[in-house]
């Protein structure tokens, strides 16, 4: 598969096109409020044909709405159960995650080692501020909340665990800078290679994931 960043009327400008009659592992990815979730609804089901979503949140608000950190123990389990059952299928499925953690490494090898592609899509913002300041919001219309503190830690470690972990082992990325209501593409990778459209904000951004990782 390659990823090919086009303009579209209801997501913008990081569509994602499968050229490739492939297995597809799609990761879904960013910090916590950087719309993730949002993006996967359209993006997913309408610009990939992707019907295999798996969220550990969602899993677990079904499991226990009213305390669903109760049982994320359970919840990873039926995750980890479900993704079994796509790749011994050989069905394309994605996955939300923040990145957070080096969890997701030994997951994008056995897939690979499966014959699947894994492409990244990675939301960014400009500082964990922004992200528990777009938490709040999401929770004053119904969401569910977040510590600040486990939002300003995901926030570090994700973009580190971007740039050292899961850049140099996924397929193909594509870095989305998603402070404005129009999306903008700051470098992707694929089988041509890597390509930064905005330099300036690439640099800032690799910097942050080696001074603050």
């Amino acid at each position: 598969m390659i990823l090919e960043v086009i303009s579209h009327p209801k997501v913008g400008c990081y569509a994602i096109y499968n050229f490739f009659l492939m297995p597809n592992l799609y990761i879904i990815s960013g910090c916590n409020g950087a719309g993730k979730t949002t993006a996967s609804y359209t993006i997913l089901p309408e610009i990939l044909d992707c019907r295999e979503f798996i969220n550990a949140d969602n899993i677990a608000a079904e499991l226990s709405p009213l305390n669903p950190e109760s049982v994320a123990l359970e919840s990873g389990r039926k995750m980890l159960k479900r993704i079994d059952e796509l790749v011994r299928e050989g069905i394309d499925f994605a996955i939300e995650t923040t990145l957070s953690t080096r969890s997701y490494v030994s997951l994008v090898k056995n897939v690979q080692a499966a014959g699947y592609k894994v492409s990244l899509l990675y939301f960014w913002l400009s500082s964990a501020d922004v992200a528990i300041k777009r938490v709040a919001q999401r929770v004053s219309e119904g969401g569910h909340d977040i510590p600040s503190e486990t939002i300003i830690r995901r926030y570090y470690r994700g973009i580190s665990n971007l740039y050292n972990l899961y850049m140099p082992i996924c397929d193909e990325w594509t870095l989305v800078n998603n402070m404005n209501l129009a999306p903008e593409v700051v470098a992707k990778s694929d089988a041509f290679g890597k390509m930064i459209f905005n330099n300036e904000l690439w640099d800032s951004i690799k910097k942050d994931s080696h001074d603050k990782s």
